[in-house]
């Protein structure tokens, strides 16, 4: 199933040339191995920043996270891993990543590198989802990040016993946090059910799921965007219709891959005064966090049904 992610083509290249493409910012914290930073915290490294953020909220002074993918302003598919990541994952206490082929790489640096004191969190096996799930953007599924949060809070309680009260305290707390954003949700699938919307990419699939939308793009032209693969004429020319048509009430892009395709799509968008909406895939830094993020996007499609406002950049 991993294979057909570009990130993972693009990754696996990386990892085994250890090509110096992209610094990882903000690794200065360097884990020893024993998997304890210089600092004494427990040292943590997390595929995508979401779930970086969300260990540092659960773990707060007692954990040092460094997360491998934090610009919003690159395309996470075609990450390549620099030696410093192999190194950092590798003498990492815990190490959080997505799964379904979508984070390939970590799965390679956590074997060509055997610690069995490791803790990996795999958020598609904790959900106890199958290979073939054809999503891999977890984050935006409402059931995920508190699923995340238990598991962040046991493991760490295990290394680290002697704060175990303060990091369950930490994960019920975050969970709690989370309630405006299902709040927002709720009130979207009650107040306006069944919005038709179009997409480019799954990014966003699951939020849209739990808002009630009907997402009219066929997921073939979907996956084929995901994955770097010209869709079938057909399926552009059904997409192209929704804004023609005015058959959509949002359309919604990924903010941070966008090709001729894909501009093309927000221009027939925009001319059919359709409004737009850029989602991520990569949490924005500076100014949110993981539930100021996901809040922020169901608050961008309410603006876009209610007021007919466009959010392409957060």
């Amino acid at each position: 199933m991993g294979s057909q992610h570009r990130i993972h083509r693009g990754a696996v290249v990386g990892v085994l040339a250890l090509a110096l493409v992209i610094p990882l910012a903000g690794f200065g914290t360097r884990p020893t191995a024993s998997g304890v930073s210089t600092n004494g915290k427990i040292a943590v490294v997390a595929a995508e920043n979401e779930y970086g953020n969300v260990a540092s909220q659960i773990g707060g002074e007692y954990v040092a996270v460094d997360s491998v993918e934090s610009n919003p302003n690159t395309d996470p598919h075609t990450y390549e891993v620099s030696p410093g990541v192999a190194q950092a994952v590798s003498a990492a206490r815990v190490v959080i990543q997505n799964g379904i082929g979508y984070d390939e790489f970590m799965t390679k640096i956590e074997s060509a590198s055997p610690n069995p004191e490791r803790y990996v969190i795999d958020v598609q096996h904790l959900l106890g989802l199958p290979d073939s799930t054809p999503n891999p953007h977890l984050w935006y599924n409402p059931i995920t990040m508190p699923a995340v949060a238990r598991k962040l809070a046991t493991d760490f309680s295990s290394i680290d016993p002697a704060h175990a009260a303060y990091f369950k305290t930490h994960a019920e707390k975050f969970i709690v946090s989370l309630h405006p954003w299902f709040q927002a949700i709720a009130v979207f699938k009650a107040k306006y059910p069944g919005t038709p919307v179009a997409t480019t990419e799954p990014v966003a699939d699951y939020m849209l799921e739990a808002t009630g939308t009907r997402n009219l793009t066929p997921f073939t032209l979907q996956a084929d965007i995901m994955n770097g693969v010209d869709p079938a004429p057909q399926d552009v020319t059904i997409q192209e219709s929704f804004f023609s048509g005015h058959k959509v009430k949002v359309f919604v892009y990924n903010q941070q891959v966008t090709d001729s395709l894909t501009e093309s799509f927000i221009t027939d968008a925009h001319n059919a005064g359709i409004p737009v909406i850029g989602v991520y895939e990569t949490m924005p830094v500076p100014g949110y966090d993981y539930q100021s993020w996901m809040l922020a996007e169901v608050t961008a499609l309410m603006k876009a049904v209610a007021d007919h406002v466009s959010t392409t950049h957060l």
